[in-house]
Order: C-alpha cells, then structure tokens, then sequence
C-alpha cells in the first residue's frame, strides 16, 4: 500500500524503517549487504533511487546518511535515510530524517547533500542537510538544517535550521555542498564545537556556521580572510582544534584554516592542482575526500590523471583517473601528490568517487588507511558498454604500502543509475562516497550505492554496506 504522495509504504514509522542481518555464514566478511531501500513515489523523485552517502565511525557504532528518492531536474531527493549500526557493521537499523521534507512530513519540496559527525562532548549524532523548495534556480529556496539523534543514531529530531534561507525571490540558489564535523579532542579548548561548512552563492564565498550545544543553535555566518569560494568543501578538526577545510576553488584543489575555533578563517592557500578525466556517462565530480589521523595529520584523496601518459590540465579528457593523496600536519603546507598504486599506470581502468577513511587510533607511519571508490574497467568505454564497479584498497602503513583491491561489486550498466540533468547521459551514485574506521582498527567500512537491473521502468538502486578486514600487503 503506497500513499498517494509518496509518502511511505504502508505504516513503516519515519524514524525506523528496517533492521538489516548479517550476511550468510560462510560469505567473505567483505559480502555487501543492503540496509536500506526507496519507499517514496508520485513526489516527483526517481523511485527506487538512492545515491550520495556519507559515514561516521565511533565506538561500535558507524551512521550513514544518504539521499532517498532523487530528482532528475533540479537536484536533491525526496527524503534523507540514515542507517545505524551499533555492532560494527555487522546489523543495521535504517529510516528517514522526520519533518525534512513533504515526503517526511516536512515542508520542503525536497533535500540533498547529506553529510552526519557526532559530537563526542553532548552524546549527540548530527546529520546535516540542505532542504529545497521551488526550482532549484533561479526562484527557489534553500536552507541548511541539521538532525540531531541523542540515542546513538537510532531515532532523530525534526530539522533545526543551521543556515538562514536565502531572501525571496533570490538571484539564484544561496547553498550548496555543506559537510559537518565536530571537535571530539578532550583537550582541545574547542572541544564540543561543530562546524558546518557550506558554498554560499548569496555571499560569492564558502560559509561557515558553528555550534557549541550539540546543534541545537548555530552561529551566524564567517568567511576566509580572503572570501574564497568553490565548491566541495570538507572540513578536519586536528587535535589542538585547528579547523582546517579542503575545496575545490578556481586554480585547483585549496585550503583555509581557522585557528581560534571558527571564530575567524585565514585566507585560503594553494593544495595542488586538479586534472581529472570525466569519466563517461557519470556524474562525478574531482571532490576532495578529507580525513585525519591520531596525531592531527591531514589526508586528502581525490581522482587525478597526472600520472598517466597523455593527461595534462588542458586536455585531461586523454587519460584515465588513478586515486591520488596529499598529507599536511598544519592544514597550510602539503606533501607532493602521492598515486593509490591499484594498478599499473597504464592499465587503462578509470578510478572515482573515492571515499577515504583514516583511523583516528593509529597515526605516524602506522596510520591505518582506507579508501573505497568507483572504477571502469576500461576509461573509453561508451555509455552503453561500461562496467562500473565498486572496489575497496588498504594501507596499514600511511601509504608506504597499500594492499590488493577488492571488488566489492557485480558490475552495474549505467542505464541502471539514477538520471540526472547534469548532463547527457548523466547517472548518479553521488557526488560522494563515505568509509569510516569503527571500534576494531583492523575493521572498515565502506558504505555505497549499488544497482541491479531495473523492473519495468522502476530503478533497483540502493545503499549497501561492506565491513572489510585492514590488512597488511
């Protein structure tokens, strides 16, 4: 039974929509399984879709977030899922975020770029999103919300808004691509504060709200010194509660730092340049995948073709993607860009979409170090032939040696994937994909969009989790 918007199937509760086992005795421990699925039709969203996840690790327990429902024109979905695990992986408790949007008894049209953290000083899970109502240009409204969960990830609030709405009728859609994180360092004199980063088109800038009880309230506004903007902004917070945010901008991969708690943010400095191939018939933006180990240094992943032959920033369409990493342990100076080596440089497989994780107890030459993302087997291929997986690569030792990839997936054809309007032949798994380090350092796991055929015209495309043992090579 299907409401007649949407809504949710049958009485299935807002907050609670599935509990996902393990997989069977005997499967490989990295066997995906799916923890949640679509529910919404007749709102205007793509049924049977979801794409976009983001994860945070603490203790036992891994949260993800995700879109549920996308749209083909105008970006977001019909609703934000969550999926909570407490047993590191291994079962799930899956929803979505109540009062968000029309489909979730809410009164936006729709949401987008999910993002959670949690906020070890007030025991609260926070996810942040961004809700749209109207035409996502050049009338519509956007604000930036945050969910907030005080029982370990397993039931959440209505949204409290982080971000102002932009004025109405505005020049054009205010917020895009935000992403949360908190100070959990105990001895940081910052230690409690979140911080929500967002690119405010209002502002020509990235801005940047704070909060110091657990979401509940947010701080107005503040810029870099230098009012840069870009987009994809990810922000670490090192030990000594340094905030330090990684961004596309328009010479390339830069970062901003703010040294007083996100009072204030110096002006932003150069990280590397970006030639990234465009991987046929995706969506799949160069997006920086930033994380930050036990001792506060800094990792940057994202897909980069300077490695193979033929790639330059004029003409990078020449070349495929490899996954490639910078460190830095004060957010301002960075390591020459480092190649995943997870095949020859002249394989011919394009590499995207990485999600990067970094273990939080290891650090140093030890760090351990996970990276799950999208692949081709072969770069040219056309939209009606490529094969896209999903596969995962590890290092136990900063990146000094990493260990063979797993696959993680059957290959999938695009015309199985969400559409977007983003271009011709333009499918979606989301801009970004999350892994995240839990209790047992020698665990990850990587959460991502899967699809399989579609039945008639509806899309088979969901959210599965993998929890993947951290070897050494």
């Amino acid at each position: 039974m299907v409401a007649a918007r949407s809504i949710l199937v049958g009485t299935i509760s807002l907050s609670v929509l599935a509990l996902a086992s393990a997989p069977a005795i005997g499967a490989p421990p990295w066997t995906p399984q799916q923890i949640s699925s679509d529910p919404f039709i007749g709102d205007g969203g793509q049924h049977a879709t979801q794409v976009e996840t983001d994860t945070f690790g603490f203790g036992a327990t891994i949260v993800a977030t995700f879109q549920s429902g996308r749209f083909f024109s105008g970006g977001g979905a019909s609703a934000i899922g969550f999926a909570t695990s407490t047993d590191v992986g291994q079962t799930w408790t899956s929803g979505f975020l109540p009062a968000l949007t029309v489909a979730t008894g809410g009164t936006a049209d729709r949401a987008t770029d999910p993002s959670v953290a949690y906020d070890v000083s007030h025991d609260v899970w926070l996810i942040a999103s961004l809700r749209l109502s109207g035409p996502f240009t050049p009338f519509g409204t956007t604000e930036y919300s945050a969910s907030r969960s005080t029982d370990g990830g397993l039931t959440w609030s209505g949204p409290v808004t982080a971000s102002p709405a932009n004025p109405s009728p505005p020049p054009h859609f205010a917020h895009d691509k935000g992403w949360i994180v908190c100070d959990n360092t105990p001895s940081s004199s910052h230690f409690g504060t979140c911080y929500l980063v967002f690119a405010d088109f209002i502002n020509n800038r990235f801005s940047i709200v704070r909060s110091t009880n657990g979401g509940l309230t947010w701080s107005g506004p503040v810029g870099s010194a230098d009012s840069v903007g870009g987009v994809g902004a990810q922000p670490v917070v090192q030990l000594d509660g340094n905030v330090v945010i990684t961004f596309i901008g328009s010479t390339g991969l830069r970062s901003i730092r703010s040294t007083d708690g996100g009072a204030s943010f110096e002006a932003s400095v150069p990280v590397a340049g970006l030639t990234a191939h465009a991987p046929t018939g995706m969506r799949a933006l160069p997006l920086p995948s930033s994380e930050v180990d036990g001792g506060g240094t800094i990792y940057v992943a994202w897909q980069d073709c300077r490695f193979r032959v033929g790639c330059t920033p004029a003409n990078s369409f020449n070349a495929p993607n490899d996954i490639v990493y910078t460190t830095s342990t004060d957010g301002v100076s960075w390591t020459p860009v480092n190649r995943v080596p997870i095949d020859r440089t002249t394989s011919g497989i394009d590499h995207f979409i990485p999600g990067l994780a970094v273990d939080p107890m290891t650090q140093g030459s030890d760090a351990n170090l996970a990276i799950a993302y999208y692949y081709f087997p072969n770069a040219f291929c056309s939209f009606a032939t490529c094969q896209l997986h999903v596969a995962f690569v590890s290092s136990k030792n900063a990146g000094a040696r990493w260990r063979h990839p797993r696959d993680l997936s059957d290959p999938m054809q695009l015309s199985w994937l969400a559409d977007t309007d983003f271009g011709a032949n333009s499918r979606m798994v989301g801009d970004y994909i999350s892994t995240s380090f839990v209790s047992d350092s020698s665990v990850a796991v990587p959460i991502f969009a899967l699809a399989s055929p579609p039945i008639g015209s509806t899309f088979q495309q969901s959210v599965w989790a993998s929890t993947v043992p951290v070897e050494k090579p």
